[in-house]
């Protein structure tokens, strides 16, 4: 069975960081992330605070990917969601499926999807986009097909915008599960794990 978690059952593996306990460089990126725009200092950080100066690269890269993409909304979630999906990233999902669904994805698109099959009734820019994912995750590339409908739908920078939002999400959901980050309140993990 591929993407097995352990979320929920085990205890983290990295212990949170005391602000008393960071070193003067893991403590200017805490405020530097705490003051953003994300609000606070939550999911990945945590972990990636042990290297300071990738926390605070990643942070950046992750700023703009989040806040800055020229994606609209609605997509961009969608292609966090779906790379949550492929790792089986059980905190990245219950983090940003409301947002997904704020942003205008039907929510039938989110339980197919979370369910490990392709979404039903697609518009053709979320096909594109689902695509483009999905293979990219995969196959490690795209055919030409795939890739010419995704510049029609998004242009190249759009493109661009989501390798990177794949990329960057991708590595937040390998920080998130090899810590086994535990979701917010208990909760239940929401993705069953790929067959």
């Amino acid at each position: 069975m591929t993407g097995t978690s352990t979320v929920g059952r085990d205890p983290p593996r990295f212990k949170p960081l005391a602000e008393s306990e960071m070193t003067e460089a893991q403590r200017k990126v805490y405020e530097e992330i705490a003051s953003g725009p994300r609000g606070g200092v939550r999911g990945p950080f945590n972990v990636l605070l042990r290297s300071p100066e990738l926390a605070d690269r990643a942070q950046k890269f992750g700023e703009y990917v989040r806040f800055n993409t020229s994606l609209p909304e609605r997509l961009k979630e969608f292609a966090i969601l779906i790379t949550a999906r492929h790792w089986t990233a059980q905190y990245e999902w219950h983090s940003h499926h409301a947002h997904a669904l704020k942003a205008g994805l039907a929510p039938g698109l989110a339980a197919d999807l979370a369910r490990g099959k392709r979404p039903a009734e697609m518009k053709d820019d979320e096909a594109a986009a689902y695509d483009f994912c999905k293979e990219l995750h995969e196959k490690k590339s795209v055919s030409d097909s795939v890739y010419r409908s995704a510049v029609a739908q998004f242009g190249e920078r759009g493109v661009v915008d989501l390798i990177a939002v794949s990329g960057y999400y991708t590595l937040v959901s390998m920080v998130l599960n090899v810590d086994r980050h535990p979701i917010p309140g208990g909760a239940p993990a929401p993705l069953a794990p790929l067959e």
